[in-house]
C-alpha cells in the first residue's frame, strides 16, 4: 500500500541515545536541554534569529493573534488546512476570505485591499505547499493600512525566498513539525519573529505567562514542546539533506511525466528555493479527478484531496465568494511523496494517471 506520505523515522537507537540525556536528568518538559539544543540547531539550519519551539503547529497562530492584540476581522485564505481559519475564530476574530492565485495557489495579493474594512486588524496568509505568498506586496499593503501580518508557514521548513528563510517575513510566522511534515518532532511546531520585544511576549504567552516559578507576568497558555518531541527533532535533523535529495528526485519524475500533459502542477514563485514538501496536481475536472483517484486506489495507491473542501464551507464562518478556490479545491490532489518511495512506484503512479487523462 502506498499512502500520500510516510513518516521518516530515524534509527531507534539514535533517538534513544539523544533521549537518554533527558532520562538521566529526569527533565522531560518545561524547556529542558533538548528543546534549547533543538532551537539552537534550527536557528543555524534555517537562518533565523529567533525561534520558539511549541507542542504543535496550531497554537503558534493562536498565540500570535493574542500577542499582537488582534480583534475584529482578519483577512485570510480559504485554500489552507482548517487550522488556519479555526484559530482565527477560536481567538474571537472573524475570518474574511480572499480568493487565491490560480497557479501559485496562495492568496491573491491583488484582491486583498478590496477586502479591508475599518474592522480589519491583520492578514493571516498561508504559504501553500511550501510556495511563498507575494510577501513584498503583502508587506506593502499591511504598512499602508497599519495591519499586522501572520504567515501560516506550516509547509515551509527550509524554504527560502530571495536568499533568506520565508520565516523571516511577516510579524510572526509559524511552522508545523507534525509527523507528516518534511521535518518533524512527532507532533510539534514553532514560532518565528524578527522582533525581540514580540518574541518576549510570545514566550510568556506560550508558558502560562510565567516569569519565574512564583511570578506571573499575565495571561498565558501551555504550548511548550517536551523533551521527547525535541529528541525526535534532533534525531531527524541530520537526515534532512538526504530526505530533501530523495524528494527532489521524485518531484523531478513527476515534473517530467506531466510536462506535456493536461495536468497542471504548482507554479513555484520566482526566487524561491522550494522544499518539495508536497506534489499537488490539478486535473481538468472533478470527474477526471475522481476517476484518477479510483484507478490509483485499485492499485492500492492513495493520494489525498488536499486542500478540500474550500474553507468557505466551514459551518462556523460566513462564506465569501471565492470561485477560484472553489474550482481548484474540486480538482486538486496531492500525490504520494516521501523519502523512501521507490522511483519505480513513482513511475507507476504517473502511468496510471496519464491513462486517465
Amino acid at each position: 500500500m502506498t499512502n500520500v506520505t510516510k513518516t521518516f523515522l530515524p534509527p531507534q537507537e539514535e533517538y534513544q541515545a539523544i533521549l537518554k540525556g533527558a532520562w538521566d536528568a529526569g527533565w522531560i518538559t518545561n524547556r529542558g536541554v533538548l528543546v534549547k539544543e533543538l532551537e539552537a540547531s534550527l536557528k543555524v539550519r534555517l537562518g533565523v534569529d529567533q525561534i520558539l519551539a511549541t507542542t504543535n503547529g496550531t497554537l503558534p497562530m493562536q498565540i500570535a493573534i493574542k500577542a499582537l492584540g488582534l480583534s475584529g476581522e482578519i483577512i485570510t485564505t480559504p485554500f489552507s488546512y482548517v487550522a488556519t481559519t479555526s484559530c482565527i475564530v477560536w481567538e474571537g476574530c472573524s475570518p474574511v476570505f480572499v480568493d487565491i492565485h490560480p497557479e501559485f495557489l496562495t492568496i491573491d495579493e491583488t484582491k486583498i485591499e478590496a477586502a479591508i474594512t475599518p474592522k480589519t486588524s491583520a492578514i493571516l496568509a498561508t504559504h501553500v505547499f511550501g510556495n511563498p505568498c507575494a510577501v513584498e506586496a503583502i508587506e506593502a499593503i499591511a504598512q499602508k493600512h497599519n495591519l499586522k501580518v501572520i504567515y501560516d508557514a506550516a509547509h515551509c521548513f527550509g524554504v527560502t525566498y530571495k536568499g533568506q528563510s520565508v520565516f523571516n517575513y511577516g510579524d510572526v510566522s509559524s511552522c508545523s513539525f507534525h509527523a507528516t511534515k518534511l521535518f518533524h518532532t512527532g507532533e510539534g511546531g514553532a514560532l518565528f519573529t524578527k522582533s525581540e520585544a514580540l518574541y518576549e511576549r510570545l514566550f510568556f504567552y506560550h508558558n502560562f505567562g510565567c516569569e519565574g516559578p512564583e511570578k506571573f507576568q499575565g495571561l498565558g497558555i501551555n504550548a511548550k514542546m517536551s523533551e521527547l518531541q525535541a529528541a525526535m527533532g534532533l534525531a531527524v535533523l541530520p537526515y534532512m539533506d538526504q530526505i530533501l535529495k530523495s524528494r527532489q528526485e521524485i518531484c523531478s519524475i513527476y515534473d517530467q511525466a506531466f510536462a506535456n500533459s493536461t495536468v497542471a502542477v504548482l507554479k513555484i514563485r520566482e526566487n524561491t528555493e522550494w522544499n518539495c514538501c508536497y506534489y499537488p496536481i490539478i486535473l481538468a475536472s472533478e470527474t477526471q479527478l475522481l476517476g484518477v483517484i479510483s484507478k490509483l486506489n485499485e492499485a492500492e495507491i492513495y493520494p489525498r484531496r488536499y486542500f478540500y473542501p474550500s474553507l468557505e464551507d466551514l459551518p462556523y464562518v460566513n462564506s465569501n465568494k471565492c470561485p477560484i478556490t472553489r474550482d481548484i479545491a474540486s480538482r486538486v490532489i496531492c500525490l504520494p511523496l516521501y523519502d523512501s518511495l521507490a522511483l519505480s512506484k513513482v513511475q507507476e503512479i504517473t502511468e496510471i494517471i496519464k491513462k486517465e487523462l
